[in-house]
């Protein structure tokens, strides 16, 4: 039995990493408790949590703000394992790696509370590697849990309330858009190369139709840009895009606004007293 070859296999992991990034507007559809909120609103409270996480020299408080990403998970109807896996999977396993070395004598020096032959973990560089990777976590779970319940371009009309330039943004919101696109024409026209010449081929043949589809990608992709933007010139843009919806802040959001900084300057206060 013939097993997947490496590029297949890319091409595939590829595809369903841009299909797991497109459900996300799905579940920003959802009945939640976040996904009712103004997206401007969240954005703030998102911010006020990275700052703490930031300025933080607790590992407590990075336990809590933890915990409460997934409470909020929970209440905003997002599923326990898909938010656990999006959070944990590459960004804090990498910064676990890179966080692994700190624990040593050799890179912090201090009060040795484990050894191994030559190799000493001291308390000072599991507490430097706890605080690194548990900065990483905590961040990277509040901003999942903000793009799971915002959906894509609201979430980038916001970011133009806080004064994001236009062009920026609306370069992010293609680039969205048509990822998803051009992973699908790989993903086509590898199919198509593999049901016409097979699995087995001299690598300079395989070499010249690589280079052929590249090239031919890339024109179509730049007369794909050409059409579009004639369309969007026809249908009135003017460099500022224009979108159905429009926000509105009510009472509850300045409740959950007034909330998270009333909780947030709690932690901050907690913290300090327990320092002092």
């Amino acid at each position: 039995m013939a097993r997947k070859d490496f590029v297949e296999r890319s091409i595939q992991g590829t595809l369903s990493f841009f299909k797991e990034a497109i459900f996300a507007d799905e579940t920003a559809g959802l009945p939640g408790v976040l996904q009712s909120l103004d997206p401007r609103v969240k954005i703030v409270m998102v911010l006020l949590g990275l700052l703490l996480v930031l300025f933080t020299r607790s590992l407590a408080v990075l336990g809590v703000l933890y915990l409460l990403s997934v409470l909020l998970a929970t209440v905003s109807r997002i599923g326990l394992g898909s938010f656990l896996k999006r959070t944990w999977v590459f960004i804090p396993l990498f910064s676990l790696l890179i966080a692994i070395p700190a624990m040593f004598s050799f890179v912090s020096p201090g009060e040795s509370i484990l050894s191994a032959g030559a190799f000493h973990m001291t308390r000072q560089g599991v507490l430097s590697a706890g605080f690194f990777v548990g900065r990483v976590l905590v961040s990277v779970s509040l901003v999942v849990l903000l793009s799971m319940t915002t959906r894509h371009f609201d979430l980038l009309k916001a970011l133009r309330f806080f004064g994001i330039p236009h062009l920026f943004v609306m370069v992010l919101g293609m680039c969205y858009r048509y990822l998803y696109l051009f992973v699908g024409i790989v993903e086509d026209t590898h199919r198509a190369i593999r049901s016409r010449v097979g699995s087995r081929m001299h690598y300079r043949k395989g070499q010249r139709i690589v280079a052929w589809n590249i090239a031919h990608l890339w024109l179509r992709s730049y007369r794909l840009n050409e059409q579009v933007y004639s369309a969007m010139v026809a249908r009135g843009f003017r460099g500022e895009p224009v979108t159905l919806n429009h926000f509105r802040t009510r009472p509850r959001d300045w409740c959950w606004l007034a909330g998270s900084a009333a909780t947030i300057l709690l932690l901050r206060v907690a913290e300090y007293r327990t320092c002092l």
